[in-house]
Parts: structure tokens; C-alpha cells; sequence
């Protein structure tokens, strides 16, 4: 699934797509949207916007399409007489100034007014954005400090979108590992040196993950990856998808394990238990 990052620059894309044109088609395979398609021409494309992985184009009329891709949704942009070869299912199309964004396979879309788009049930739970909202390391410091979050421990609290928006599996691993930190252990267990500096690697990670395409390794680490023969998949991290593979700090062999029933990998010897 994609994370934040990847949710954030498919925005981008969108917006420049057709963001701040006025809306001359659209087109909805859902039925209690395709009634109100026809009401969106006309209408100018505010802004688009993203809470974690949800996207949000926003009308200038105050009105919001929310979609959320899940494992198989993606945007695709086109011009409006050449559609993609695709064999996936269209789910929604915008079109402005003959350009068009086209969503497919996703099925979790509604369109929302501004006043009570807090009540989606899926944002309602969603913790600050990471991207979308300039949140500081301060402010994520502030919220690991928060009771509900001190005992849980960082495996699991990493994934939890009422911390911060946007994190995923593989952040999740690197956030850990350039904090040093094991995922078994807890903000309360942390002395404050250890919290400010996971607060920092939560928004400075997931900063370079949206600004390098999801990459979060160093450009010496990268370097040494790709010499030694690594993939993209495997270089553009500094340890996951690298189980078995050398620790680019230390030397010791990268772990894979299950935490929360998804795949989390560590350095045994920079993240001791």
C-alpha cells in the first residue's frame, strides 16, 4: 500500500494536472456519485490535498472528493483523447481543459462538504498530517507524550494513524533504525534525548521520502549499496527489504521479523532490545 509520501506526490501530480482549472467533465462509476457529477462542471479545482493516505480534491465551491487508494487504487493522468492502456476498473474521471485524472480500482470515494468533512468516519481518527500540514518535531514530540501513546510500544505505534498521518511499513523501519531505537521498546521507556530525536527522525524521514521518490538511504550508504551489486529496492533503504544483508553502519546481518502482522526489519546490534 502506498504511504504518505507516495499519497503526497500523486497529488502533486494532480494538482498540476488540473488544479485551479475549471471542471468540463466527470464521470463516476459509483451511482450515488454519478448523480452529482454533473453538478461539478463548472466548478474550479481549489486544491489537492492528502491526510495520510487519503487524497482530498477540494472544489472551490467547498465541496471535497475523498478517496483513499487501499492496496490497489492508483491515479492515472491523461490527456482527455488519449485515455491509458489499462485493464484495471475505472472508478473516477475528472477532466479539465481536455486534461484528465482518472482513478482506478479504488472503491472507498465520496464527495464531502468542507463543514462536515471532520466527520469521516475514516479522518475522524487521523492524527496530524506529516506532509500536508507542516507538522514540527516539536509537535510530534508533543503528541508521543500524550497518555494514550506512552505504553505502546513503537512496533506497533508507528503504524497507528492516530499518532501521525502517513507513516507505513517501510518508514516504520527506517524511523527506527536512524533512531536507534528497537520496536519492542515504548515512549515511556525513552529518555528525553531519545524521544526528541525520534520525533525529529519521524518528520525529517518521511520529508525525504516524499522529496526523493521513497528514498530514505544516505548517499554514501547508497553508493556502497550499489557497488555491492544491491537493487533499487534494496539501496533505496538502509534496512528494509535488506534482511540478510550488511548493516551499512555497523556490519552486523539486517533482520527480518513480523511485528503488528507486517514485516518490520532492524539492526540487531544499532537497535538492541
Amino acid at each position: 500500500m502506498p504511504e504518505g509520501p507516495e499519497i503526497r506526490r500523486a497529488a502533486d501530480r494532480i494538482e498540476q494536472q488540473i488544479g485551479g482549472q475549471v471542471i468540463e467533465d466527470a464521470w463516476f462509476a459509483f451511482p450515488e456519485l454519478a448523480e452529482q457529477a454533473s453538478s461539478l462542471v463548472g466548478v474550479q479545482v481549489a486544491r489537492v490535498d492528502t491526510r495520510g493516505k487519503a487524497m482530498l480534491i477540494r472544489f472551490a465551491d467547498q465541496r471535497v472528493l475523498y478517496s483513499h487508494n487501499q492496496l490497489y487504487g492508483v491515479w492515472k493522468l491523461h490527456r482527455e483523447d488519449k485515455p491509458p492502456a489499462t485493464k484495471r476498473s475505472l472508478r473516477v474521471r475528472l477532466t479539465a481543459e481536455g486534461r484528465c485524472a482518472s482513478l482506478y480500482s479504488a472503491s472507498d470515494v465520496s464527495l464531502w462538504h468542507e463543514d462536515n468533512l471532520s466527520e469521516h468516519p475514516f479522518l475522524a481518527r487521523l492524527g496530524p498530517d506529516l506532509l500536508s500540514q507542516g507538522i514540527t518535531p516539536h509537535q510530534v514530540l508533543q503528541r508521543l507524550r500524550l497518555k494514550q501513546f506512552q505504553r505502546r510500544r513503537l512496533g506497533a505505534l508507528l503504524l497507528d494513524q492516530s499518532l501521525v498521518a502517513g507513516l507505513g511499513n517501510y518508514l516504520r523501519s527506517e524511523i527506527l533504525f536512524f533512531a536507534g531505537l528497537h520496536p519492542q521498546q515504548r515512549p515511556i521507556d525513552l529518555t528525553d534525548s531519545q524521544m526528541g530525536h525520534l520525533a525529529e527522525c519521524i518528520v525529517t524521514i518521511t520529508q525525504q521520502a516524499y522529496q526523493q521518490a521513497g528514498v530514505t538511504n544516505t548517499p554514501a550508504w547508497i553508493e556502497q549499496a550499489i557497488q555491492a551489486g544491491e537493487a533499487r529496492r534494496q539501496w533505496r533503504f538502509t534496512v528494509f527489504e535488506r534482511a540478510g544483508l550488511e548493516c551499512h553502519r555497523c556490519g552486523a546481518v539486517i533482520e527480518r521479523k513480523m511485528v503488528g502482522s507486517r514485516r518490520l526489519y532492524l539492526c540487531p546490534r544499532c537497535q538492541p532490545a
